[in-house]
């Protein structure tokens, strides 16, 4: 589970921000792309829905956006690489205390109109950063009074930790919008105001004079305007079916690697999702866990607690760098989104297709569980015959304790609201669907379907 002291993200989002500031603008002054508006997507969220998903992932998506310093490369996973790079520029990593030198080149999108518009969004992205190398996403968003957001900074990031720490950045508001960890949200969605479309830029960075480069092959923006709840409809079972997951409990892991946010009691997200990573038989070699006590069980949890931290949030629940440390397994991709009912999720199951969900609760409000939480993540894995949710959780004593199988109704209304009773009786909130889909790179036709079905490009 997450830290007790953290407040739910939603309970954030929604807190007054007036007297935030924007922070300041990325490592690198990339020069301003000209606005372009991107085609019709065909794997976009219906219009009944409330998310839409645009994601970059094909040779022409990429050769369509705003190249400096970069180039498309195409094959099998087509992406964005350093050509020639636009310049160098010093960052000092505000964790580490370091300054250093770098060569940069960016990419730019065009604009993608939100087929809903929207009062919160999500970036995330997959992608290669070897050693001297590391990424930074970025978001603007278009409102719907006609002004414009700054780029905000939605991530720095790469793979390991020896170049830079991975971070989130904190302090960045326009007095319209503002960022909480890994989500942009209006700051006040009650006016009306709205994201109506947003583009999304990477700057990609390389130690000065090598060949090094990050490749991103999938970079996906997820928009949503989820109506405040306290419940949700009931929904009508329709699958029974249960995959083979792998086990892993959190809890084995009290007092290791304090480092990543207090050991880990703290590691449901990461502890997910290696369950679901290893589900696609993605493996850790010995040389990557030799670093772990040889005395811990399940090593590869505390290396994806490690591989997922974010500096700044201090935990291992930001959502897109789990999405995208799934993402460096050979063979895997990963995405943060929004889905709309349990429905969506039999659909998922019943191509094979487990997803990571977040949620909060009150222990009274989920039997069997045997806690409460300001915010957890767990797999599901399943659905019984009579449509009860089995779910692989981690906050349980033991591995064997994992397979845990909660109330339908009770499960659905603690994942898709968006506001909650705390155990103090304050309202505050729920995260209204998020969950992580880690899939093939190279899914079968009903896994695309399926995928498809829920707003998700494959």
């Amino acid at each position: 589970m997450s830290r007790a002291e953290q407040p739910s993200r939603r309970t954030v989002l929604a807190a007054a921000v007036a007297a935030v500031t924007a922070s300041a603008g990325p490592a690198a002054a990339v020069t301003e792309a000209p606005m372009t508006t991107d085609a019709a997507d065909p794997a976009r969220a219906v219009p009944a829905r409330t998310v839409d998903n645009r994601a970059w992932v094909s040779y022409s998506d990429w050769h369509g956006g705003a190249l400096q310093g970069t180039r498309a490369v195409a094959g099998t996973h087509p992406g964005v690489v350093i050509a020639t790079p636009a310049g160098t520029t010093d960052y000092t990593d505000p964790h580490t205390g370091t300054t250093a030198a770098w060569e940069y080149g960016a990419w730019t999108s065009p604009a993608h109109r939100f087929a809903v518009p929207a009062t919160e969004a999500i970036v995330s992205w997959n992608a290669h950063t070897p050693a001297g190398t590391w990424l930074q996403a970025e978001l603007r968003a278009d409102y719907t009074d006609g002004t414009s957001s700054p780029w905000y900074v939605m991530g720095r990031w790469a793979a390991g930790d020896q170049d830079i720490r991975r971070t989130s950045v904190d302090d960045q508001s326009d007095g319209k919008s503002s960022v909480w960890t890994d989500t942009l949200a209006i700051d006040d969605p009650s006016t009306g105001l709205r994201m109506a479309a947003c583009r999304l830029r990477l700057t990609l960075y390389r130690r000065p004079g090598t060949k090094a480069t990050p490749t991103v092959w999938r970079l996906g923006a997820m928009g949503s305007d989820v109506p405040d709840r306290f419940t949700v409809p009931a929904s009508v079972p329709g699958l029974a079916k249960e995959l083979v997951v792998p086990r892993y409990s959190q809890e084995i892991h009290k007092g290791q690697y304090p480092e990543y946010d207090n050991g880990g009691e703290a590691w449901c997200s990461p502890t997910s999702s290696q369950m679901i990573i290893e589900y696609w038989g993605g493996r850790l070699t010995p040389k990557q866990l030799a670093w772990v006590d040889p005395s811990f069980a399940d090593p590869q949890v505390c290396h994806a607690a490690r591989f997922t931290y974010d500096y700044q949030y201090a935990g291992c629940g930001n959502w897109p760098f789990n999405a995208a440390y799934a993402a460096t397994f050979k063979g895997l991709q990963a995405v943060v989104t929004r889905l709309g009912s349990l429905g969506d999720l039999e659909t998922l199951i019943a191509a094979g297709i487990p997803a990571i969900t977040s949620q909060s609760f009150l222990k009274e409000e989920l039997s069997g569980a045997g806690y409460g939480t300001a915010g957890h993540l767990m797999t599901v894995v399943g659905f019984t015959p009579g449509g009860d949710v089995i779910a692989g959780d981690p906050a349980s004593e033991s591995n064997d304790a994992v397979r845990r199988v909660y109330r339908r109704r009770e499960w659905e209304n603690i994942w898709l609201r968006t506001k909650r009773y705390n155990a103090s009786g304050k309202v505050v909130s729920g995260t209204g669907g998020v969950c992580y889909l880690y899939f093939p790179a190279r899914p079968t036709a009903g896994q695309r379907k399926a995928l498809a079905a829920v707003g998700v490009r494959a």
